[in-house]
């Protein structure tokens, strides 16, 4: 019994060998953008659309409104970047109904690779929002001291974040491979139906903690110059 896919190689020329998580991470990224290019092909203004597009519509309006609850603000700047996230490892899940497919979220490089891109995000969309200068000084207020706990609080909510994903995956596709050999009737179809839904549940938690974190650090840039502007009109 494999833990994760990144131990099954399926493809091996010389010193070059592709596991199963490469492998199929770029199925699952093939499949979205296939699906992307259908949809974007009938989308139409009518009164009457296809279910693609009716369907393509009710996802990104409930992205939206879950972005502009978290972030407080337009959710169009961040609805590329967390929406993405949400279909890559809902898809990913979703397609262990497959035989033979390896859910990509089962290998802990996949899930520190989307947790680093979050990482990577936070000051980018800080930056973008408050400038360079006035994202760094979120990490020394109130005082100095605080520098090496925001930076430790920095990295380890992204190895959670990766884990977390990481550990349910695994957890629930190991359960489903011990129930089969025990009962191998009923109940390993019960537990796969239920191992779906926890999926989406665990593409929306991950997406949800990302918009999050991104909030924290716009909402806090925010702050930040209010802070600085009402001073400034203090001592004017």
């Amino acid at each position: 019994m494999e833990l994760t896919p990144d131990t099954i190689v399926l493809f091996e020329v010389g010193p070059v060998a592709l596991n199963a998580t490469i492998v199929f991470t770029w199925v699952v990224m093939l499949l979205l953008v296939l699906a992307a290019c259908l949809v974007r092909r009938g989308i139409t203004s009518d009164v009457e659309i296809s279910p693609g597009q009716n369907l393509l519509e009710i996802i990104v309006d409930g992205m939206r409104g879950q972005i502009r609850e978290l972030a407080q603000d337009t959710p169009d700047q961040y609805l590329t970047f967390v929406g993405t996230l949400f279909l890559f490892i809902a898809l990913s899940n979703i397609m262990t109904i497959v035989p033979g497919f390896q859910a990509p979220t089962a290998s802990p490089s996949t899930t520190l690779a989307l947790a680093l891109c979050v990482f990577a995000s936070v000051p980018i969309y800080g930056i973008s929002r408050r400038g360079l200068r006035g994202y760094l000084l979120q990490y020394v207020r109130p005082t100095p001291l605080m520098l090496p706990f925001h930076i430790i609080g920095e990295i380890s909510r992204t190895i959670a974040l990766a884990i977390r994903l990481f550990g349910n995956i695994m957890a629930g596709a190991l359960i489903v491979a011990v129930l089969l050999k025990i009962v191998p009737i009923f109940l390993p179809t019960v537990m796969q139906a239920l191992g779906l839904l926890t999926g989406l549940v665990q593409a929306y938690i991950f997406a949800v903690l990302a918009m999050v974190y991104i909030a924290s650090a716009t909402r806090a840039s925010e702050a930040t110059r209010q802070s600085e502007t009402e001073a400034s009109e203090a001592e004017s």
